[in-house]
């Protein structure tokens, strides 16, 4: 028997001939697998978020069936297992709020189990950060493969992108421009396959980060979820996955912070989601990482979108693909000086070796870095009297004219407060008005929902205005638009000075020197705070209870305090 079998994490399971082993070995045999199987071979797990609850994730079962045809091939022994999937499309209050929760089903899922490897099958937004940081808390060997993005939609001759059409449509119906039946026709044609958001909301936004921090195989991101090509891939990780565990590649050895920086560009060149600050931070947390919000500024912010995807420009996923994908994107990142070339990721072979010869085939889709879609994409990050800790705007998906921008305060103290009020055409407000919504972050909600994305008053939208200045503690939908502030912090619930602001105050925000401030001074702000009581509810018993005890603001990752730092997966004694 070789070294490289003695060292296996399972063989403390399945290796022994004493009574824990005929145990272990003769309760597996029950589903049919032979004895070969149990002799040193490296035991791969299939963490599967597959559920119908998830539409993104529901075609994921034949995903893992290729996955495992991979790691036969290799010589591993896949094994299967279901993990908490929280997904954007059904579940309330917010996906968000079981992100660390999944995390946590992960971590212990592979640590307790006789696994050497783990394949991380993801799909809708949370999935993928939160699989992610339960194997880094274990450092295992590990690789993710994304279910991939559904097809375009197609609407009465138009590309129909997910979510973003949604905000789009009904913004025309409450305009009065559309009726209620055209508004309804278009649900159809919106998802027509299986896989997740064919725009790049959230769900592509961090399969193109997995990808850009080497955890996935070239091209993860964009191959489309029907698409042959997406079959073939897995059955690759599956076979990679075997030699990772046979080389000690581990999850440190390749989300390094260089890596992590390499995916701040590529964030920026995307167009990706805001979400992606928060997860990112979160995983690199898991690691040891360093990271935050200042890197977002320091090397990502000037880097330009390149890549011409709804919300920010007119395509798809699908096309984005038949583009080159992401491989084009990270060339041209690499040729700019804007790339760690010498990253190290899941395949043995650095991010410039896998990247170096892309080809482009739509450079309307992946424009040139001297014919951007926007001169400096990435993430803006405000910060002032308001915001002391961070605050978040994506330009590209901004009103160039709203990026500087002086307005009277129409304050919504929670979402409640919000509905019941913003369409009142007696509301105190217009296009110069600045939006805010206070008591929707991280403790808040709880969970910190995506609905930061305000919806315009119906009376301003009949009179054509399509955007104002929005500002709240919440987040909002990756495939979301217009001049939206999010992830203020401290949130209100927490004491932040957002919490301070009323009906009538000015604000002022200004994108290129990074400020969002109220006219008031600091005394007054902490007069106020003194004053008033947060309306935000707080519970002391069950998961929300849990949740905002222990939930970090979002300039830390919105993580447990408890969950930082890697934890490794060490094998538990024996009990037996």
């Amino acid at each position: 028997m070789t070294e490289k079998k003695k060292d296996l994490r399972s063989r403390a399971w399945f290796g022994g001939a004493d009574k824990p082993g005929f145990m272990h070995r003769s309760w597996m045999k029950n589903q049919g697998f032979p004895a070969h199987q149990f002799k040193g071979k490296p035991v791969i797990g299939i963490c599967n978020t597959w559920s119908e609850l998830t539409p993104c994730n529901a075609h994921l079962r034949q995903v893992a069936d290729r996955v495992k045809q991979g790691v036969y091939e290799a010589g591993g022994f896949p094994l299967e297992f279901p993990v908490f999937s929280n997904g954007e499309a059904l579940l309330r209050p917010t996906a968000m709020l079981t992100r660390n929760l999944a995390s946590m089903d992960v971590e212990e899922s592979i640590r307790g189990n006789p696994i050497d490897g783990v394949v991380l099958l993801v799909g809708c937004d949370k999935t993928t950060p939160a699989l992610v940081m339960g194997a880094a808390s274990c450092d295992a060997p590990a690789i993710v493969v994304s279910g991939g993005p559904m097809l375009n939609g197609r609407h009465k001759g138009e590309i129909v992108g997910s979510g973003t059409t949604v905000w789009r449509l009904s913004e025309q119906m409450n305009a009065g421009a559309i009726t209620a039946e055209e508004f309804m026709s278009a649900e159809e044609s919106m998802s027509r396959s299986a896989g997740s958001c064919n725009t790049m909301g959230t769900a592509s936004t961090m399969a193109s980060m997995v990808e850009a921090l080497g955890l996935s195989l070239p091209h993860n991101a964009a191959i489309p979820a029907v698409d042959s090509r997406r079959y073939v891939l897995a059955h690759m990780s599956g076979m990679r996955i075997v030699d990772m565990v046979k080389e000690g590649l581990k999850i440190s050895d390749v989300a390094t912070r260089a890596s992590f920086l390499n995916a701040i560009r590529a964030n920026a060149a995307i167009g990706g989601s805001t979400n992606a600050v928060i997860h990112l931070i979160a995983m690199a947390r898991r690691m040891g990482v360093e990271l935050s919000l200042d890197d977002w500024q320091t090397h990502g912010r000037d880097v330009p979108t390149i890549v011409n995807l709804v919300p920010s420009g007119k395509y798809l996923m699908e096309d984005f693909y038949y583009a080159g994908g992401l491989p084009v994107v990270l060339r041209r990142l690499g040729e700019a000086g804007l790339l760690d070339k010498e990253s190290r990721t899941v395949n043995g072979h650095t991010i410039w070796e896998n990247v170096k010869d892309a080809s482009c085939y739509n450079e309307d889709v992946i424009k040139p870095m001297d014919a951007p879609l926007a001169a400096h994409g990435g993430v803006a990050i405000l910060r002032g009297n308001i915001s002391p800790r961070g605050a978040v705007l994506k330009p590209s998906a901004a009103t160039p004219a709203l990026m500087k921008h002086r307005g009277r305060a129409v304050v919504f103290e929670n979402y409640e407060d919000y509905h019941a009020r913003i369409a009142d055409p007696d509301l105190d407000i217009d296009e110069s008005c600045v939006m805010v919504l206070k008591n929707c972050g991280p403790k808040g909600y709880p969970g910190m929902p995506e609905v930061g994305n305000m919806g315009l008053p119906p009376k301003l939208l009949k009179k054509g205005v399509t955007d104002m200045v929005r500002i709240s503690d919440a987040r909002m939908s990756g495939t979301a638009y217009g001049t939206v502030v999010l992830h203020v912090s401290p949130e209100a619930a927490d004491g932040g000075p957002l919490a301070a602001i009323e009906d009538g105050d000015i604000i002022d925000l200004d994108v290129e020197k990074g400020t969002l401030s109220v006219a008031l001074s600091n005394a007054e702000i902490e007069a106020r705070l003194k004053a008033r009581k947060t309306s935000a509810a707080f519970q002391d018993d069950g998961y929300a209870g849990l949740y905002q005890k222990h939930v970090l603001q979002a300039d830390e990752g919105c993580d447990f305090d408890f969950l930082v730092g890697c934890r490794g997966a060490g094998v538990p004694a024996d009990s037996h």
